[in-house]
């Protein structure tokens, strides 16, 4: 299951949390390694934005737990679908209209 995490952290002031925020890199590259976090990137001022791939909603709550204790934070996450299953989707509507 893909899923579109961006990350918005609370308002402390950034340098109160700079050596938490330095655990969140060796972190996240666990889950690079193993394969759960495809894609991770820092945002503009403040926050990331990871691409994970799991396999069910206990492990993203897991993750984004994991997450939220290096950094507390508010997630928005997104289902994502694979590019090859959306056109696969879209030929099969496509082979079904009259």
């Amino acid at each position: 299951m893909l899923f579109l995490v961006i990350s918005t952290p609370r308002p402390e002031r950034p340098s109160e949390l700079a050596s938490r925020r330095q655990s969140f890199w060796p972190w996240i590259a666990r889950y690079e390694a193993s394969g759960a976090c495809r894609h991770v990137y820092a945002r503009a001022g403040r926050g990331a934005v990871a691409i994970l791939d799991v396999e069910s909603n206990e492990a993203l709550h897991r993750i984004l737990n994991e997450w939220a204790d290096i950094i507390p934070a508010h997630f928005d996450t997104y289902p994502l679908l694979d590019v090859d299953a959306a056109k696969q989707m879209l030929a099969a509507q496509m082979t079904q209209l009259p």
